[in-house]
């Protein structure tokens, strides 16, 4: 199992047990990875300083990106469990723009009945995470975005959370 190693370009801070970088495949600005240094899927084989690193750089991620892309949401899940990768995290930003292209793909329509009034522009996290992961990881042509680039994303990130 290797260890989390973003390309240098996408780290935006590194410590003794963590690496935070924009994820790699993500065509969605602002989608950040919190991985381990070490080699482990297990959070509870992490060292005590590590453990107690995870809560403050979770924290300082979201408050940083809330200042450079104000989304609506913000999820912070664990997901993975393939083989060959490290414990991480996934930090996923969601502004009102996403939502809108969201509810207006009709591919997405069968996830909820939408033409039901009590429904309308209702939605939950995973509905929107799957959008994400189709749509800005998976999609070889994903939506078009708005707001700042991800190297915009990217830069203004290492200043605020060095």
């Amino acid at each position: 199992m290797g260890i989390f190693e973003p390309p240098s370009q996408l780290v935006i801070l590194q410590t003794v047990h963590w690496v935070l970088g924009h994820r790699t495949d993500s065509a969605l600005p602002g989608y950040l990875m919190l991985g381990a240094r070490m080699p482990t899927n297990d959070l509870s084989l992490m060292p005590a300083e590590a453990l107690a690193q995870l809560g403050a750089l979770l924290a300082r991620a979201q408050k940083a990106l809330n200042t450079v892309l104000e989304p609506d949401h913000l999820y912070i899940g664990r997901y993975g469990h393939m083989a060959g990768h490290s414990l991480h995290f996934h930090i996923i930003p969601v502004c009102g723009w996403v939502k809108q292209r969201f509810f207006g793909d009709p591919r997405y329509r069968v996830l909820r009945n939408f033409d039901q009034p009590s429904a309308a522009g209702a939605t939950d996290g995973a509905e929107l995470t799957l959008y994400v992961w189709r749509e800005f990881c998976e999609n070889p042509v994903p939506p078009p975005i708005s707001g700042p680039p991800i190297h915009d994303v990217v830069e203004r990130l290492k200043i605020l959370m060095t």
